[in-house]
């Protein structure tokens, strides 16, 4: 997602703005999310309860704001009936959010995809205004392009592979290919790889969409990151993408197996690099990631 015009930046990126004060994570599965609700400490939000924290004197002491600006600003509540799940919690100097689109009502299961991914971020960026967000979650590789199973990436860009759309300029629509916003000192500092990340609503791929994955030049592919992408550019907020590789979409394993036999060490990995991530993003600019 390229960053926007310097007229439309928004406020924390713009010049001499303050330090990051509010991140907003965006993960699609509890298995993925736990080790970081535990290690930030967050609190889970009752379906009930709006996007204002219960202590106002903590939110005071970070964004040194009057109450009846806070109540202004963080009383949005999430939709009645929505599934979506939010922690919360102060680190450091920041106020983090983070949100999963839950479980279905129907299945039982998280609600993976791109549909949900979508729906959960624009409530959470409408709800909570986030200077950045960091959309954090596993994904497949590919071992012809240097992926190995545990590998942390960061998105340089983002893309669909399985929409597709033949005719004239619909079709560049339905790839909706972006740059991500840039964050060049957050690769330097923790030395992350780097890589395209094409995204789809299938765990494994069909013939048409492992074409259109090549034709996107992707290093990983996911169900949800070029969703997120769309609805954070749309509203121009700034959103970084740090992918964990649990299987080899190239390799000689069945993807579904070998996902779900890596889940939870890769989400381990996961945990430490988006931890790592965090304690960089505190004190800083937009404009020094």
């Amino acid at each position: 997602m390229a960053p926007p015009p310097p007229s439309e930046q928004p406020d924390a990126a713009a010049p001499g703005a303050g330090a990051i004060s509010r991140v907003l994570i965006v993960m699609a599965m509890e298995k993925e999310a736990t080790p970081l609700v535990n290690k930030f400490k967050l609190v889970e939000a009752p379906a009930s309860e709006s996007i204002l924290l219960r202590h106002q004197n903590e939110l005071s002491k970070l964004y040194r704001l009057s109450a009846g600006v806070h109540s202004a600003r963080f009383t949005t509540r999430f939709p009645k009936g929505a599934p979506w799940t939010r922690f919360y919690g102060c680190y450091k100097d920041l106020h983090l959010d983070l949100v999963m689109p839950g479980k279905d009502a129907v299945f039982g299961v998280d609600s993976v995809g791109t549909v949900s991914a979508a729906l959960v971020t624009y409530a959470s960026i409408q709800a909570s205004k986030p200077d950045l967000i960091i959309n954090a979650g596993t994904a497949g590789g590919f071992k012809a392009k240097g992926a190995s199973i545990k590998d942390i990436f960061l998105a340089s860009d983002v893309a669909f592979h399985d929409r597709r759309i033949p005719i004239p300029v619909f079709d560049m629509y339905g790839i909706g290919a972006r740059k991500t916003f840039a964050a060049p000192n957050i690769l330097k500092e923790l030395n992350f790889k780097v890589g395209k990340l094409s995204t789809g609503d299938s765990l494994d791929m069909c013939s048409e969409d492992e074409e259109a994955i090549l034709s996107n030049d992707a290093t990983i592919k996911d169900m949800e990151g070029a969703a997120v992408a769309y609805v954070a550019d749309m509203f121009s907020t700034p959103a970084i993408f740090v992918k964990a590789v649990t299987d080899i979409v190239d390799g000689d394993k069945p993807t579904a197996e070998e996902f779900l036999n890596n889940l939870i060490s890769v989400t381990a990995a996961l945990d430490v690099a988006v931890t790592k991530m965090v304690d960089f993003i505190c004190g800083k600019r937009i404009s020094d990631l």
